[in-house]
């Protein structure tokens, strides 16, 4: 989705992205072995709410072969040991969206965090109006392939639109021969992903985001209380089970997807004993190239 540089909507996008590079960075600097799953999310969260804007979605805490969608559930007690973490964080204001993620390595594997790092600084280099999607896909891939690693190819970057994480243009991970070329306002989260691993993830059994998928009279009483705050608080964008007030929200969020309700998100996974790594920026494309909104500043 594109968005007028002159309008109030870039301004908005330009301080979520700001809100989120000091919560990004603040967050970051709380993982070590030891510390609470649940406590970092919930830090997180909080402390976007502090800085004037919402979470956009659930943090996603992504260990060793985890990709994303996951995070800690009710009364998580998971802890970090010696891993590979991967923090992806949103945030709105009103609804305009910036997105970001950084790898944590605790795992003792430093070039695998490096490789999608510098495969993003190298795309970030190349973007300005015209070019297109599989350029930077080309871009991403021959850096992380410099590395000795694959980049995880069924997941992608993607345009963040108005109330909506997750829209066009798709950005690869790797060199495609159709893309499309960005425009001036084009609002798009970069997302590379390196691995290990064979470079391709699979769903899991593990579920605790969810998304509306579309507004229904629902007969249940906790499902009913769920829908209600999910339709007023989250409208479209993803949330976590944790995130719900209704007694028994498992259960309500069972009836809702049962009745096509709500969608929920698998964590998704490289293969058990691989490891994948991360680096996520927001970006306006400019005149002149892009501006990065989720910058650290």
């Amino acid at each position: 989705m594109s968005v007028d540089l002159t309008e109030e909507s870039y301004e908005k996008n330009r301080e979520a992205g700001e809100i989120l590079a000091q919560v990004r960075d603040e967050t970051a600097d709380r993982v070590e072995v030891g510390a609470s799953h649940l406590e970092i999310a919930e830090y997180a969260e909080e402390r976007i709410r502090e800085l004037g804007g919402e979470p956009a979605f659930p943090v996603n805490i992504s260990i060793d072969e985890e990709a994303a969608h996951a995070t800690p559930k009710p009364d998580d007690d998971s802890t970090f040991g010696e891993e590979m973490i991967n923090l992806d964080i949103g945030v709105h204001i009103d609804g305009w969206l910036a997105d970001t993620a950084v790898t944590v390595d605790l795992s003792g594997n430093p070039e695998l965090a490096e490789a999608p790092a510098e495969a993003l600084d190298a795309a970030l280099e190349i973007i300005e109006p015209g070019i297109e999607t599989g350029e930077i896909g080309a871009e991403i891939e021959s850096v992380i392939d410099g590395y000795g690693y694959n980049p995880v190819v069924n997941l992608s970057g993607h345009g963040l639109g108005h109330w909506e994480q997750h829209t066009d243009p798709n950005i690869p991970n790797r060199g495609v021969e159709q893309g499309v070329e960005l425009e001036v306002g084009d609002v798009v989260a970069i997302e590379p992903f390196a691995t290990d691993g064979g470079g391709k993830v699979t769903e899991g059994a593990k579920e605790e985001i969810y998304a509306l998928e579309r507004e229904a009279s629902v007969r249940n009483r906790q499902a009913r209380e769920a829908l209600e705050q999910i339709v007023e608080e989250f409208k479209t964008l993803p949330f976590a089970r944790r995130w719900l007030d209704t007694s028994r929200a498992e259960m309500a969020l069972r009836r809702l997807q049962q009745q096509n309700v709500v969608h929920g998100y698998p964590v998704l996974k490289e293969q058990d004993g691989f490891l994948v790594s991360q680096k996520e920026h927001t970006i306006i494309v400019t005149e002149d190239g892009c501006e990065v909104t989720t910058r650290s500043r």
